[in-house]
């Protein structure tokens, strides 16, 4: 096996029996990264030099025999929404080009207080407007398992990276299922934590009551590692709460026999590509034979889930891009004759067409006239999903759903059909709207092309659906499948 190729437990294994070096690991994903990122272009920036240096830190270390701290020695990524001092964040957008921040995410600290090894930060969609990937001031990524495709999004370049073995993981963010679509559509495990549960002190904002940050890596059980490094309250983060946090690596193997799980029949609608929905039943059917009870369940807000969140988010979008004017924050067009130049000419020439259109849109449901019809009405729905969540969850231990509603699609094919791509984020956006966990994990092929089973649990309950994603990834193995990538 290359290095490169290990995950996360097995690389703590070999680094601790002193079987390998981080060196070693290190430059086998860099080599990696040099071999086939021109292919893939996951990459916006890197940090070889320092993990380099890291790496040997760390080797030394393993040569006196000390005690390894979680993630000590293993390299990862970073989605470019999320801040890290000294190297270049500039959420994929002009806006922010070569902006490099003061000062580490809370997610990054913690990380790096387990002993991370950034590698450089992931392409994705500027400021996260995308379920593909395309929407990149810096040009689209590919997806490994065919590089005429889109990972998905928004956070494709670290799904594309996970599942491409140049890194042995990464971190993204999620505002309406921007790490669970990719990790559908390239065949890796992506986990959205409940909100709240991890610091979003340091992620440049999207959508501010909607995003979170999360893992994406090869296996359930690696999620449950990164987990348990970056969660918990943070005093710099006020919507984080007070509660401790477990050991999401204990119960996995518990098991679920007993365990109810709720299929929304909603879920199963027209749109659902044939091959998915039977991929999804198979999986359920396997779920079942491990002693799962399978019951179906009614989730009768499910289709206004996705107008609803088009209408919030867009609008803590149009709040959130604000600042970025030309003077405070931001690229600055040098022609500007005066200061109302200044800031149509930079926001003009900074911001590219999704975001215009995002910025448009929550404007205008939040201006007079507008904002009772709109954004009102909306929240008020948000209140009935969320409602219609928590009475699923008194009568199911967890939901199960597809993560996309079909495969990965070609670059290009719906660049100009916005409809068609905020239609990808259809069985995922709910869940950010209601705050709760939700992990998507590789349940087989269609054309060769890897597809993801999501399941959903109450808030704070990430325990159960990772042991239940453990469960049904250790019976079938579909992420042991790599892309045939040179």
């Amino acid at each position: 096996m290359d290095l490169n190729q290990l995950t996360i437990k097995e690389a703590q294994q070999k680094l601790a029996s002193k079987e390998l070096s981080s060196l070693d690991l290190v430059q086998d994903c860099i080599e990696r990264i040099k071999k086939t990122d021109k292919k893939v272009h996951a990459f916006l920036n890197t940090n070889f030099d320092q993990a380099q240096k890291q790496a040997k830190e760390v080797d030394k270390k393993i040569k006196k025999g000390e005690h390894l701290k979680t993630l000590e020695g293993i390299p990862c990524g970073i989605k470019d929404m999320i801040l890290t001092e000294g190297i270049i964040t500039t959420a994929s957008s002009k806006m922010l080009q070569n902006y490099k921040p003061l000062f580490d995410a809370t997610v990054i600290k913690k990380l790096k207080e387990n002993g991370a090894i950034i590698l450089g930060k992931h392409n994705c969609d500027a400021w996260g407007h995308g379920s593909s990937t395309e929407n990149s001031d810096y040009g689209p990524s590919h997806n490994p398992w065919d590089l005429e495709r889109v990972p998905g999004g928004s956070s494709g370049g670290s799904a594309a990276s996970v599942a491409a073995d140049q890194v042995i993981y990464s971190l993204g963010t999620d505002t309406g299922g921007s790490i669970r679509h990719p990790a559908s559509l390239c065949g890796v495990v992506g986990l959205k934590p409940t909100y709240g549960r991890v610091s979003r002190y340091g992620a440049i904002a999207m959508g501010s009551s909607l995003d979170q940050i999360g893992p994406i890596c090869k296996t359930v059980e690696d999620s449950a590692i990164v987990m348990n490094a970056i969660s918990g309250q943070d005093k710099l983060d006020s919507t984080t709460v007070p509660k401790t946090v477990p050991d999401y690596t204990k119960n996995l193997q518990q098991g679920i026999k007993g365990l109810k799980i709720g299929v929304p029949k909603q879920a199963f609608v027209k749109g659902l590509d044939p091959q998915v929905k039977n991929l999804i039943q198979v999986a359920i059917n396997d779920l079942e034979k491990q002693g799962a009870k399978i019951e179906e369940v009614e989730l009768k807000t499910l289709p206004y889930g996705l107008a609803c969140y088009y209408i919030i988010m867009p609008s803590e979008v149009s709040s959130n891009l604000g600042r970025y004017d030309g003077i405070r924050y931001g690229y600055q067009d040098k022609d500007a004759q005066d200061l109302f130049e200044i800031y149509t000419k930079s926001r003009a020439k900074g911001f590219g067409a999704e975001a215009k259109r995002r910025i448009m849109i929550g404007t205008y449901v939040l201006s007079a006239g507008y904002y009772d019809a709109y954004y009102k009405k909306a929240m008020r729905v948000r209140t009935l999903i969320k409602q219609e969540f928590d009475s699923a969850f008194n009568k199911v231990d967890l939901l199960l759903m597809p993560t996309s509603p079909r495969p990965s699609f070609k670059i290009g094919e719906n660049i100009n059909d916005p409809l068609t791509m905020y239609l990808e984020d259809i069985y995922t956006v709910t869940i950010n709207l209601a705050g709760i966990p939700a992990i998507s994990v590789p349940c087989g092929y269609v054309n060769n092309l890897p597809i993801g089973m999501q399941l959903i649990g109450k808030q704070f309950d990430e325990e159960t659906i990772l042991r239940a994603a453990y469960a049904y990834e250790q019976a079938n193995g579909w992420n042991k499948i790599k892309p045939s990538l040179k």
